[in-house]
């Protein structure tokens, strides 16, 4: 019995010795990161590269900010763990006279199990407690053609009387949408809203329209945003209309002044994109790399919902309708 005990203490230990040393190495590649109790209900995103280098690379998304940042001081220690941080300073354009510049430090390894766990550490700014995340490796998609995938029957997803079939993202701040003349509307200090029902290889047409200085966002699978921005006459950019946000530069930009309608024609298969705005492919069968700032669901390979965004400014839609894509 005691030399049973001492076995199984003895497997215990390499077990967890295995977890604590899990070659650098491992690190490599894209990890969908869930992060438990964050206030903003959101997922983060880390790519690393040549962790079992002298000089390791990523690129991080996630607090304290919703860009695609890159990390400029990745360390890979001898056992396995990464560290790098992220500063902040006070944005010019910040009214609140309590802001302060924010630091946090980063933490993560791969254990036994293949998983990425980790915390993030504010260590300058205000006060927070350590946030834990963990997280999955990306999965590898396959690509397929669109054109070859049966499309079934188109759904509404706003009905023009209601906002059946879509809730709050969270329910930490108001709800402020509305349906006026058959116009879906937000209102400032609002929240953003998510279908009920999960989708996920898709054509989607949205009709909407945002005011001067103003800004939304389409997020698909509750991963990925299509932006909407009021840019007319600027140059294409990653934060512009039509972008996949932080990631996939429109070719051009096709944007109409604000206040006026416009059109988004977006395909979504796998982790390939597609979008025509304003009946002009600004993207062309661009794959993902990964999540954007929008995400609240980190499960890449599987279905997922389609997010509005209303906490930026005034957008209205009047049409919001997905017909799914079956693959054969």
């Amino acid at each position: 019995m005691v030399r049973r005990t001492f076995l199984a203490l003895t497997a215990s230990s390499i077990a967890a010795s295995t977890a604590s040393a899990a070659a650098p190495g491992t690190l490599n590649g894209r990890w969908d990161l869930t992060v438990p109790g964050n206030d903003k209900n959101r997922a983060w995103w880390i790519e690393i590269k040549g962790a079992d280098t002298p000089a390791p690379s990523g690129s991080f998304i996630g607090a304290p900010g919703g860009d695609l940042n890159q990390i400029n001081d990745l360390k890979v220690a001898t056992d396995g763990e990464a560290t790098w941080s992220f500063a902040r300073p006070v944005p010019p354009n910040n009214k609140n006279p309590n802001a302060k510049p924010w630091k946090a430090v980063y933490k993560a390894k791969v254990g036994a199990d293949g998983k990425l766990t980790g915390s993030m550490t504010t260590v300058e700014g205000a006060p927070a407690p350590v946030q834990p995340f963990h997280g999955n490796r990306a999965p590898k998609f396959t690509r397929q053609d669109p054109a070859k995938l049966k499309a079934g029957k188109p759904v509404e997803l706003f009905n023009g009387r209601d906002l059946a079939g879509w809730k709050p993202v969270r329910t930490n701040l108001p709800m402020l949408w509305k349906v006026e003349g058959g116009i879906l509307k937000n209102a400032p200090g609002t929240i953003d809203i998510i279908t009920e029902a999960k989708f996920m290889d898709f054509r989607l047409h949205v009709e909407y329209k945002v005011g001067p200085k103003s800004n939304s966002g389409i997020g698909l699978r509750a991963r990925y945003e299509v932006q909407i921005l009021e840019d007319f006459g600027q140059p294409p950019n990653t934060h512009g209309n039509g972008a996949l946000y932080s990631r996939i530069l429109p070719t051009s930009n096709a944007s109409k002044p604000a206040n006026e309608w416009q059109v988004v024609d977006i395909t979504l298969v796998g982790n390939v994109v597609t979008i025509v705005l304003n009946g002009a492919k600004v993207i062309d069968n661009k794959e993902i790399d990964g999540l954007t700032a929008v995400a609240i669901d980190p499960n890449e390979g599987e279905p997922g919902p389609i997010i509005l965004q209303g906490d930026h400014g005034a957008v209205e839609f009047r049409k919001v309708t997905l017909t799914p894509l079956t693959r054969a």
